[in-house]
């Protein structure tokens, strides 16, 4: 993983105990000639798939709602976050990864899920990729409940929302989570509800 301006010195695991935290220290080649060695840290939780899933007739989107501890610690006082179903890869391609979470997390069978793009979520730090997708759903898709898979201390809540609510919804703060903002406004840009 070299180019002509980066050279890898070192890399130091400094966690591995829920995903991978390095420490990569590497010498980077300035626009002056000059080379300056720099290390940063790297989260390395592997690659993602987040879906919205939509249905045209009555201008609805299924969004879920579980508690996540990162926001919880900071500034979040009850930790809970309306998002877009998602999940990591674990090896799957994205979109068989993304049929497997929509049907575990919302209890929506799909056959079909369309890719918009993908993009790095907090390139700064993380190294994850997540790749978008969006799909039509209706009723007669409602195979379980959902909420997700117990072993994996899941507790999630599946919502059907009013398309134009939950846009609202990010103007009062009530959605604030940047993959699920990135979907409902390629739906609205898209002219898709």
């Amino acid at each position: 993983m070299q180019n002509n301006k980066i050279e890898i010195q070192k890399t130091e695991i400094l966690s591995d105990n829920w995903y991978t935290l390095k420490k990569i220290t590497f010498g980077i080649h300035k626009k002056d000639g000059t080379v300056e060695t720099q290390s940063r840290e790297a989260y390395d939780r592997g690659n993602g798939a987040v879906i919205l899933l939509y249905n045209i007739t009555s201008k609805t989107v299924i969004l879920t709602k579980q508690f996540r501890m990162p926001t919880y610690i900071n500034g979040n006082s009850t930790g809970m976050m309306i998002e877009a179903c998602a999940g990591l890869l674990d090896n799957d391609h994205p979109e068989e990864c993304i049929k497997r979470e929509t049907e575990e997390e919302t209890g929506y069978k799909i056959s079909k899920a369309e890719k918009i793009f993908e993009a790095y979520m907090s390139p700064g730090s993380v190294t994850e990729i997540l790749h978008f997708f969006v799909a039509e759903y209706s009723n007669e898709m409602k195979t379980s409940k959902g909420g997700g898979l117990a072993d994996e201390g899941e507790e999630i809540e599946v919502l059907e929302i009013d398309f134009e609510k939950a846009l609202e919804m990010i103007d009062t703060g009530e959605i604030n989570d940047a993959k699920t903002i990135m979907l409902l406004q390629h739906l609205r840009i898209k002219n898709r509800l």
